[in-house]
């Protein structure tokens, strides 16, 4: 079998976000606990996992991003990208607390890059964003393992809060030209899952900013997506709020850590459930109907733009 998985809106889906598990190891102002979904449950198993991602390959997915919580927290991690099919992409979104002393096993379990959450270099700040100011050191220390094991380029994550880090752009940039074009900022626009609208930053004067500083810009097609070039560094700029292009070319399906298909990171109400007991042909199916009913979040809200003509469809 080889369909191309596309939904209702002529979406190609072309990889996979898996939670593996709710824990972290840390208590981010900002984060929208992307593995919880409901009541508690055991969390997925390396054979639901296996089994899922070998599912999606029969329709084309090739990429796979491992999320959490902190997908650190498992210690059967290693073991998990073991048993994963051949794919084209392996990654991982992780705080880097406890990366230095696995990034070495992750690659060569089959890993190949990681995004790491840095809100700010400044100990105080970043124990307001995080709650574990003494935890910096350590994420330093990841970066550096995962340079020497080839986990590159590494994206760091930077949530821009206002008051918090919002003047911390310039200190990001020059941190990130020591790595010699091994890692990319990414400025990420704060997304309001928790209340806490007091610290959005005007992300229109970030993007002025950026722009008078580039010596050159470049606009990724998908989700429109600009990358800007400043003094020899790699800036991204994600702009997920009022940005018609990042739902029109939403290409992933997510699994929650408690094994639930879950078709748009903004939406809880039309999950599905993958029991650890279902077969291949049942998780296709389940994938199948998943595909069958996305939707754009932002298709109905009177406040946002949506036209079907915006669809690209780039993997």
């Amino acid at each position: 079998m080889n369909n191309e998985l596309t939904d209702p809106y002529g979406r190609v889906i072309t990889s996979l976000r898996i939670s593996i598990t709710q824990k972290c190891n840390l208590n981010c102002i900002y984060c929208h606990q992307e593995g919880k979904n409901g009541k508690p449950r055991r969390e997925i198993s390396l054979d639901t996992i296996v089994k899922i991602a070998t599912s999606a390959t029969e329709f084309g997915i090739k990429k796979v991003k491992f999320s959490g919580g902190e997908p650190l927290m498992r210690s059967d991690f290693e073991d998990i990208i073991t048993a994963l099919p051949d794919l084209k992409d392996i990654s991982a979104t992780t705080n880097g607390v406890l990366l230095s002393k696995r990034a070495a096993s992750l690659a060569e379990s089959g890993l190949y890059r990681v995004n790491i959450s840095l809100p700010s270099m400044n100990e105080e700040n970043y124990g307001k964003i995080t709650g574990s100011p003494h935890s910096l050191s350590r994420v330093l220390d990841g970066i550096d393992a995962a340079i020497d094991a080839g986990l590159t380029p590494i994206k760091l994550n930077m949530v821009l809060l206002k008051g918090i880090n919002e003047f911390e752009i310039n200190d990001a940039i020059h941190f990130v030209d020591n790595y010699n074009g091994n890692v990319i900022l990414q400025l990420i626009e704060l997304m309001n899952f928790k209340n806490v609208s007091q610290y959005m930053v005007d992300i229109n004067n970030v993007e002025k900013m950026l722009e008078s500083r580039a010596a050159y810009i470049e606009e990724r097609k998908m989700h429109r997506r600009k990358k800007y070039f400043i003094d020899g560094v790699e800036v991204e700029l994600v702009r997920p709020i009022d940005n018609s292009s990042f739902c029109a070319n939403c290409n992933r399906l997510r699994i929650t850590s408690s094994g639930k298909l879950k078709s748009c990171l903004m939406r809880n109400d039309n999950l599905i459930d993958i029991k650890e007991e279902a077969t291949a042909d049942e998780i296709r199916e389940m994938i199948i109907k998943a595909a069958k009913i996305r939707e754009p979040y932002y298709k109905n809200n009177p406040n946002r733009l949506w036209a079907k003509h915006e669809i690209t469809n780039i993997a």
